[in-house]
């Protein structure tokens, strides 16, 4: 998939899975990548900026046996930024399908 396409619904995606449940970033990096791949140098920056802008807070949690982890939980801010985000998603798929089946043609 064009890299370009994927860094403007990375956002939406990461937001929607930590709304659905707290998670850490290797954990979300995987439960992202079972679906859509990611590279950690496009995570970790976004996580880090989402955190400055108020959309997700931190907190260390302990994993039994294991070391301790940086969870990301979303918001307030987060959540109505991820309507926001589930919106402009939704208008913009729309858009798009509308002008793509215009003439209903494969290009034969």
């Amino acid at each position: 998939m064009n890299i370009q396409l994927k860094k403007g619904v990375l956002e939406l995606v990461v937001l929607h899975e930590i709304a659905v449940r707290d998670q850490y970033g290797y954990e979300l990096s995987q439960n992202i990548s079972g679906v859509l791949s990611i590279a950690d140098g496009t995570l970790y920056p976004m996580l880090r900026r989402l955190v400055n802008e108020g959309h997700l807070d931190t907190y260390i949690g302990q994993n039994s046996g294991g070391p301790a982890r940086k969870y990301y939980s979303i918001t307030g801010s987060g959540k109505e930024h991820l309507i926001y985000l589930e919106d402009e998603w939704s208008e913009l798929k729309q858009s798009v399908e509308k002008l793509l089946n215009k003439g209903g043609n494969r290009y034969v």
